[in-house]
C-alpha cells in the first residue's frame, strides 16, 4: 500500500527532474544560438542521407551487413564525385555566360551616346504622352528636338535623362575610386570569406557523418529523457514530423532539381540567352518556397523579354505551366497531402525567417514551420481524439486511463 501511495509523488519527482533536463537544453541552445547553425545542417544533411543510409546497409555482404560508416563514406564519395563534375561541367559554362553578361553589358552602355540617350527619351516620351502620362525626358538642347506636349491643364513631370545618367555616373566612379585604395583590405576580407566558407562546410559534412554513425545511440540517448508511459505519444509526435520533414525537406529537394532541369529545356527551346546561369539560379532559388519562385521568375521573362515580346510571353507560359505541374501533380506525388503545409504558414515563415537570421534564416524556415505544425497538430489532436483526419496514420492514441 505504502508503495501505491508513494507512486504518484515519485511519478512527479521523476517528471519534474525530466522537465528540469528539457529545461536545461532549451537554454543552452538559447544561449549559444550563434552557434546552433552547423549543428541543424549536420542534423539536416543526416535526414537526407538517412533513407540511402539505411538502404546501403541492409545490403549483405559476406556474413553481415554493409556498416553505416562504410554506407556513409560511399555516399560522401559519390556527393563529392558529383561536385567535382559539377565544376568540371558547369562552372566553365557559368564562366562563359558571365563573362557574355559582361560583354553585353559593356557594349551596351557603350552605345549610350547623349545622341542614343536623347532618341530612346524623345521615344519613351512619345509613347508615355500617347498614354496619358506627359513626362520630360529629354533635353531641349538639341536641335530640332521637340518632345510630346501634354494637354493643356494637364499635369506635367520634366526629368533630365542624360544628366540622372551622367549623375549615376559620377557617383559610380567616386564609389570605384574610394574603395579601389582599400583593395588589399577587400582582397583579405575576401579570401578569409572563402576560408571560413570551405572550412565550415567540411565541419557540417564531418558533424552530419558523426550524427548519422551515432544516430542509434543518440536515439536511445533522447528516449531515456521521456517518461515511459508517455512513449507511444511521443513515438506518434516523432513519426508525424517525420511525415511532415519528408515532405517537405527531400521533397522540395527532388522538386527543385526538376524545376532547374525543366527550365533549363524550356530556355534551350525558346532560345533565350544566358539559359543555363538563369536555369541554374531558377534552381537554387526554388529552396525558398513561394518567393524563390516568382523572384527567380523575373529575370528569366525580362532577358526573354529583351529578345521579343514573342520570346517573353512564350517564356513565361512556360514558367507558369512548369509551376502548374508541380502544384498539381509534383507536390501531391512526391511530398503527399499529409505532409504540405498550408501556403499562408510558409509565408509566414519564411519572412519571420528572413527578419530573424536573414537569407539562412529563409532557407530553415520551412523546415522549422513544418516541425512546429507536426507538433502543433499533434497537441491538437491529443487534446481533441474526436478531430482525427480519417487516416490511420492520422489517429492519435486516447490518453492512457
Amino acid at each position: 500500500m505504502s508503495l501505491d501511495r508513494d507512486a504518484p509523488s515519485d511519478r512527479r519527482a521523476r517528471l519534474a527532474i525530466l522537465g528540469s533536463l528539457w529545461l536545461s537544453l532549451l537554454l543552452v541552445v538559447v544561449v549559444f544560438r550563434s552557434v546552433v547553425l552547423p549543428f541543424a545542417g549536420a542534423a539536416l544533411i543526416a535526414y537526407l542521407a538517412a533513407p540511402l543510409v539505411a538502404r546501403i546497409t541492409r545490403v549483405q555482404v559476406r556474413k553481415g551487413h554493409v556498416p553505416r560508416w562504410v554506407a556513409i563514406l560511399i555516399i560522401y564519395a559519390l556527393f563529392f564525385a558529383v561536385v567535382y563534375l559539377a565544376v568540371i561541367l558547369l562552372v566553365p559554362q557559368l564562366y562563359r555566360e558571365l563573362a557574355r553578361i559582361s560583354k553585353d553589358a559593356v557594349e551596351y552602355l557603350n552605345t549610350l551616346t547623349p545622341e542614343r540617350v536623347q532618341e530612346l527619351a524623345r521615344s519613351a516620351e512619345t509613347w508615355l504622352s500617347d498614354h496619358g502620362v506627359p513626362v520630360e525626358l529629354s533635353s531641349r538642347s538639341l536641335e530640332g528636338a521637340e518632345s510630346p506636349r501634354p494637354h493643356a491643364g494637364a499635369w506635367n513631370l520634366s526629368l533630365d535623362l542624360q544628366q540622372i545618367i551622367n549623375g549615376l555616373a559620377a557617383k559610380a566612379g567616386a564609389v570605384v575610386k574610394e574603395n579601389l585604395g582599400d583593395l588589399v583590405g577587400f582582397t583579405r576580407a575576401v579570401v578569409s570569406s572563402v576560408l571560413t566558407f570551405v572550412f565550415m562546410v567540411f565541419f557540417v559534412l564531418m558533424l552530419g557523418a558523426y550524427t548519422s554513425v551515432d544516430s542509434k545511440a543518440i536515439r536511445t540517448w533522447v528516449k531515456t529523457l521521456v517518461p515511459p508511459e508517455h512513449a507511444p505519444d511521443v513515438k506518434l509526435l516523432v513519426e508525424r514530423i517525420d511525415r511532415s520533414l519528408a515532405g517537405v525537406v527531400r521533397g522540395q529537394v527532388t522538386i527543385c532539381l526538376i524545376n532547374g532541369m525543366l527550365t533549363f529545356v524550356g530556355l534551350m527551346i525558346l532560345g533565350v540567352k544566358f539559359a543555363f546561369l538563369l536555369a541554374t539560379v531558377a534552381t537554387l532559388l526554388s529552396l525558398i518556397p513561394i518567393f524563390g519562385s516568382i523572384i527567380s521568375s523575373v529575370p528569366i521573362v525580362a532577358i526573354a523579354l529583351s529578345q521579343s515580346w514573342k520570346t517573353g510571353l512564350a517564356a513565361l507560359a512556360w514558367i507558369i505551366g512548369i509551376h502548374a505541374l508541380e502544384a498539381y501533380f509534383l507536390n501531391p506525388k512526391i511530398m503527399g497531402s499529409a505532409a504540405r503545409i498550408h501556403p499562408i504558414v510558409v509565408a509566414f515563415a519564411l519572412i519571420a525567417g528572413e527578419r530573424t537570421f536573414g537569407l539562412v534564416g529563409a532557407l530553415f524556415a520551412v523546415p522549422v514551420a513544418a516541425f512546429a505544425v507536426g507538433v502543433f497538430e499533434f497537441a491538437r489532436l491529443k487534446a481533441q481524439p474526436g478531430l482525427s483526419p480519417g487516416t490511420p496514420q492520422d489517429q492519435v492514441a486516447a490518453p492512457p486511463p
